[in-house]
């Protein structure tokens, strides 16, 4: 299987910038970067890659690649980029959302939650962390994103008030209120144990040990998150933080207007490991945060995610 190079390594500067703003207006990345079909061969639905396909081909390169007047001067694309996590930690699917959004290429390394033998080298002990660009070291998800936001727009710093205001809520409010949801009862910390020691980085052992015993274990810490929290009732306390959310819309589709902020990317970024667990189900069906969550998986679109 060909190796998909990293957008950065692709074309020159000048195309860089042109091919980025296609890819943020929801251009397949793989159509843009695979050469044309030869004709004669045929495609995954059985049709002729050649003549009307390759045609198709064309009108995308063309689309992407012709210029962009509103884009002025050199924008940076961030490189190398190598994001070290827990799956389901909330304040690394909020990095994951950024990096998927504005389509930067990003390795993956699942950091073992027992051991952290994959983080040994660093001195922060906690994820994520993101190195870039020969190794740099970034830590903390709020202050990952800005740094390479400024990479990316380097004249556009975020310094909206509103956004600011709600991406301080998310850390300090929205991720306390999904442990107790996550972990209410019994079979709710079950559930979410086996999706968690499923997608993580755990030896066969630590997998059936963690999953039980790490269950029981956080259905009583949810407990006590509870009370330092102040929460009385987990579910009404999700759904309110729902509500909440969707009042700061406004009728607008997005926080950020029509586009999503990096408010928006950080609210959908830790509800998404939630999204598919009872919690997350009962949330959609009983808040009217729905349609605005469609939205974001849509506006975020696939994983930027080099496998």
């Amino acid at each position: 299987m060909r190796q998909l190079k990293p957008l950065y390594q692709l074309t020159n500067a000048a195309a860089r910038r042109r091919l980025l703003p296609a890819l943020l207006n929801g251009a397949d990345y793989h159509s843009l970067t695979a050469p044309p079909p030869p004709p004669g061969i045929f495609n995954q639905r059985g049709g002729p890659c050649g003549g009307l396909g390759s045609a198709r081909w064309y009108t995308a390169v063309a689309s992407a690649v012709a210029p962009d007047l509103s884009v002025k001067g050199e924008r940076p694309f961030p490189k190398d980029v190598v994001l070290y996590q827990y799956e389901a930690c909330p304040f690394c699917n909020k990095v994951k959302a950024f990096l998927d959004y504005y389509k930067i290429p990003y390795k993956v390394v699942e950091v073992n939650p027992i051991s952290k033998k994959e983080i040994k080298w660093s001195d922060y002990r906690k994820v994520p962390i993101v190195t870039v660009e020969g190794g740099k070291q970034l830590n903390d998800s709020s202050a990952i994103i800005d740094d390479l936001f400024q990479k990316l727009q380097p004249d556009e710093f975020p310094d909206d008030v509103e956004e600011k205001k709600w991406r301080g809520w998310v850390d300090n409010h929205l991720v306390h209120v999904l442990s107790p949801n996550i972990y209410r009862s019994p079979s709710e910390a079950l559930e979410s144990f086996d999706y968690i020691t499923t997608h993580g980085n755990f030896t066969f052992m630590e997998r059936l040990i963690a999953k039980y015993t790490g269950a029981a274990a956080m259905y009583m810490v949810a407990k006590k998150l509870k009370k330092k929290h102040n929460i009385d009732d987990e579910r009404a306390a999700l759904y309110g933080a729902a509500e909440t959310w969707v009042d700061v819309l406004k009728g607008r589709p997005f926080c950020g207007g029509a586009k999503p902020n990096l408010a928006d990317l950080a609210v959908f970024g830790v509800l998404r490991p939630i999204r598919q667990l009872q919690s997350g189900k009962d949330m959609v069906e009983n808040t009217r945060i729905g349609e605005w969550y469609d939205r974001m998986e849509k506006a975020v679109g696939g994983s930027a995610r080099i496998i």
